[in-house]
């Protein structure tokens, strides 16, 4: 391989994972399927580094995806041969010992490439009693390796999106401080970095969309050298790539119309989608800033013990089967810090199968020590077998509770972090932090369309008219809703307040609701502060990582114009 030269023309950089776990054979069909300079694989989420965690606790050495290795033993050759470099965080906590394997593989399969990584991101030390401590770094660190000749590239903790600047700012020759060229590169990343989520993955309107989505293709963005972008995929892959699909990937996961950075905040409220023929969206417009003065933290931590029991309540008297279940099981749970009851009603009256006459009343329970979620607990459920309500039984029976973990971010200076570049020949070239930052502030409100004029109504589901999409961020969820046309912006805008939010989610009804429009998708983003506790490891609540919150909200009712319908 030879390294990236400073060019003009567009820089191809793909995705081959959006999570650790994703489609194995992604890193192939993306090497075959057609032209790329850059490769990328995000394998890291706030859950994945406590997993990481745990798996060094076992064994200093590992602390990585190992997947990442088992699809480069079978794609290393056929990258070297294409000339496409590969650009992954599956170092997670050990980008060195990958890094190191790497090497390894190679001289094992006979290929000739230079491996560099990026550390620096590692502050376990810092805060005592993380499992891990990992800073959020930018592009830079990825972009001094490529541009030093590296053909593999691992990082640890990165932001995902800097996956995508990096090779860009390597293969343009950017520099810090060209806000707008690296504001269109992470918007262009955040659309990657979840792999086949832009191209119909986990779609809205899946049902009415053309094409194929039963194995939708990787995307793929054409960078070009002003950070305007197109997103696309391989000809002749599955899914599909429009407006749409991209819209709902922009507000997946994100806040406010300022999107913060280590080398950048892009303003997602600049942001102009176009359909730039099938299978392809082109992103301009974006304006960037100075990043903030500060890196983000993710602080992993073993939290307790927790366990978890589903009885399941047949029949008549759902409620009072219920009530009895937990009064006998409060002598078992007086001393647990923290038990939670829910009764999910899926019975239905007169069901003509057992399975939909029944209702399941789920308790959990979390603890600092083991015991007092364990045998003494599962002993307390199955002791009830032939003493309880009629029909009894449980879906499983209940084990003896299991450690989970806790999610907290905190902030540090960007000068606190020694960003570094290592590279193949083991000399380390320090990345210098940002040299302009701007606090971040919230912009001022947007101009809101004028609303449509009084008209006939009809009471429907929400998802008749907008799509959505929602996720995690810590213990906050973040659900973002859009329309498709200018006149149910104009009914959407007005109609989905915070009041009226909460009320179509009654679950909501007491915490911290933020809605941040965004004018330029048609698109409204709701933060729902606490929903998920202490994050997606802690299980807090059915759906831990909030996944389908977007999708209930589609589902519940309210007055919407005819017209629209």
């Amino acid at each position: 391989m030879t390294p990236l030269t400073r060019g003009t023309r567009p820089v191809r950089i793909g995705n081959a994972s959006g999570f650790y776990g994703d489609r194995f054979d992604a890193l192939r069909e993306m090497l075959t399927g057609g032209e790329l300079d850059v490769l990328t694989g995000d394998y890291l989420a706030e859950l994945t580094m406590l997993i990481l965690g745990r798996d060094r606790l076992k064994d200093p050495s590992g602390g990585y995806a190992r997947t990442f290795l088992c699809q480069l033993e079978e794609c290393l050759g056929l990258a070297h041969a294409r000339g496409v470099k590969i650009v992954s965080n599956a170092g997670g906590l050990n980008p060195a010992g990958l890094a190191g394997r790497v090497r390894e593989l190679a001289d094992r399969l006979g290929i000739p490439v230079r491996v560099a990584h990026v550390e620096g991101d590692d502050l376990t030390a810092a805060h005592p009693g993380s499992l891990a401590a990992h800073a959020y770094l930018g592009g830079f660190g990825i972009a001094e390796c490529l541009r030093q000749g590296a053909d593999i590239v691992v990082t640890g903790r990165v932001t995902d999106a800097a996956l995508v600047t990096g090779p860009a700012a390597a293969h343009f020759g950017w520099q810090p401080g060209e806000y707008d060229r690296l504001a269109g590169a992470v918007v262009a990343g955040h659309v990657l970095e979840c792999g086949t989520q832009a191209t119909g993955g986990n779609y809205a309107f899946f049902a009415e969309a053309p094409g194929d989505l039963r194995r939708p293709g990787f995307p793929l963005a054409e960078i070009h050298e002003d950070g305007t972008a197109v997103i696309t995929k391989h000809p002749g892959t599955g899914g599909l790539v429009d407006v749409g699909t991209v819209t709902a990937q922009l507000l997946y996961e994100t806040q406010g119309a300022r999107y913060a950075g280590p080398d950048v905040t892009a303003r997602l409220d600049t942001i102009r989608l176009t359909q730039d023929g099938p299978d392809r969206v082109r992103i301009d417009g974006v304006r960037g800033e100075a990043p903030p003065p500060t890196l983000k933290v993710g602080l992993n931590r073993l939290g307790g013990f927790r366990n978890e029991v589903a009885f399941v309540l047949t029949g008549l008297d759902i409620e009072a089967k219920a009530a009895l279940v937990r009064e006998q099981m409060e002598p078992a749970l007086a001393k647990v810090a923290d038990v939670r009851w829910e009764l999910a009603r899926t019975d239905r009256p007169d069901a003509d199968t057992e399975e939909t006459a029944s209702a399941l009343l789920r308790l959990v329970v979390r603890d600092p020590e083991e015991r007092a979620v364990g045998r003494a607990l599962s002993g307390a459920a199955v002791e009830l077998a032939l003493a309880s309500y009629p029909g009894f039984h449980v879906l499983v029976p209940p084990g003896k509770g299991s450690p989970y973990g806790v999610f907290e971010d905190a902030y540090v200076p960007q000068g606190d972090v020694d960003h570094m570049a290592v590279l193949d020949d083991g000399r380390r070239v320090p990345v210098a932090p940002a040299h302009d930052t701007l606090v971040l502030e919230a912009p001022p409100e947007p101009a809101l369309p004028e609303p449509l004029p009084p008209t006939a109504t009809r009471r429907a589901p929400l998802g008749l008219v907008a799509g959505a999409r929602s996720g995690d961020k810590g213990g906050n969820a973040n659900v973002g809703v859009w329309v498709r046309t200018d006149e149910a912006w104009r009914w959407l805008a007005h109609a989905l307040t915070v009041e009226r939010f909460r009320e179509l989610l009654p679950e909501t009804a007491d915490l911290t609701v933020v809605r941040h429009p965004l004018p330029n998708l048609r698109a409204l983003n709701f933060v729902v502060e606490g929903i998920l506790g202490a994050g997606v490891a802690a299980q807090h609540r059915f759906d831990p990582q909030a996944k389908a919150l977007g999708e209930w909200l589609r589902s519940r009712h309210l007055d919407i114009p005819e017209a629209l319908l």
